[in-house]
C-alpha cells in the first residue's frame, strides 16, 4: 500500500496495535475498538468490537488509514471498507519476527517516524536464548468447549522463545477443539491460562486439572504484539520458570 503522504488519521481495529499506535503517534489515532483497553487517549472514539465494526462511524470519521489484522477482523469488514473508499492495511502475524517486522514497517515506512524505542527492546528481549530444561505446555484459550494455542501462532512462537514445548504444535488448525480428558490425558508438565479471550481466574480454570501445574498469566504478555513485548519476555518468564 503506498501513500503520497503519511497518514495522520488512523483507526485501529486491533488491540495490541492500538496500544503501539497510542504509545508512539497519540495525535494520529482517532478511534478504536471496544476492546482496545491500553491507549493513553480513553476519550477516543469506539467504533464497537474488531468482529463487528461499525463500518459508517469508521467512515464519517474520515480515516485516511484503517489498521486491520487477518487473525482479528473479518476479511468481510476488510472488504466493505475498501469498497466504500477507505484505506485499509491488514497484518499477517503468525510470528513474532512477523510482528516485528510488520510493527517496524508501520512505523518506518507508512507513518515515516523513526523506529520505537520499544520496539527496539522488545527485539533485544525476545533474541535472547530460551531457557532450558524445556517444558512441555498447553494453553487453553476458551472453555465449554475448550480450545488450545495450536499451530502457525504468534502465541505458539512466544512460547517457544520461552523453552516451552507447546503439546498441541502440530494439531490440526491454529486454535483446535480437544476435550478436557485429551488436555488431562496429553502428558503437559504445565498450564497457561491467560485473561483473554477467555478470563481464566483462580477459581475457574486451575480445578480442571488437578494434577499439573497451572499459571495464571497475562494474556497481553502472551498474545499481544506492542510495547507490551519490550517487558512480556521477563515478567512471564518470572511467573514460570
Amino acid at each position: 500500500m503506498r501513500f503520497e503522504r503519511p497518514p495522520t488519521r488512523v483507526i485501529s481495529l486491533v488491540p495490541s496495535l492500538s496500544e503501539a499506535l497510542a504509545e508512539t503517534v497519540p495525535e494520529r489515532l482517532v478511534a478504536v475498538t471496544d476492546w482496545c483497553t491500553h491507549t493513553a487517549g480513553s476519550d477516543l472514539p469506539r467504533v464497537r468490537g474488531t468482529k463487528n465494526p461499525d463500518r459508517k462511524a469508521i467512515a464519517a470519521l474520515k480515516p485516511d488509514l484503517v489498521i486491520a489484522n487477518q487473525e482479528e477482523n473479518r476479511q468481510l469488514d476488510v472488504q466493505r471498507l475498501r469498497d466504500a473508499g477507505v484505506p485499509v492495511w491488514v497484518t499477517v502475524i503468525e510470528s513474532l519476527d512477523d510482528a516485528l517486522r510488520s510493527m517496524r514497517q508501520l512505523f518506518t515506512e507508512v507513518l515515516a517516524v523513526d523506529e520505537p524505542e520499544w520496539l527496539r527492546r522488545a527485539a533485544s528481549q525476545w533474541g535472547l536464548p530460551a531457557p532450558r530444561p524445556e517444558l512441555r505446555v498447553i494453553v487453553p484459550i476458551w472453555r465449554d468447549p475448550w480450545m488450545v494455542v495450536g499451530a502457525r501462532t504468534f502465541t505458539g512462537d512466544i512460547l517457544a522463545r520461552l523453552g516451552l514445548v507447546n503439546v498441541f504444535g502440530d494439531a490440526d488448525g491454529r486454535y483446535p477443539h480437544t476435550g478436557l480428558a485429551e488436555l488431562r490425558a496429553a502428558g503437559a508438565d504445565l498450564i497457561l491460562l491467560p485473561d483473554e479471550p477467555y478470563l481464566f481466574t483462580p477459581d475457574d480454570g486451575p480445578e480442571a486439572f488437578p494434577d499439573v501445574r497451572t499459571v495464571l498469566v497475562s494474556g497481553r504478555h502472551l498474545t499481544w504484539y506492542g510495547p507490551s513485548l519490550a517487558t512480556a519476555r521477563t515478567a512471564l518468564l518470572d511467573q514460570i520458570r
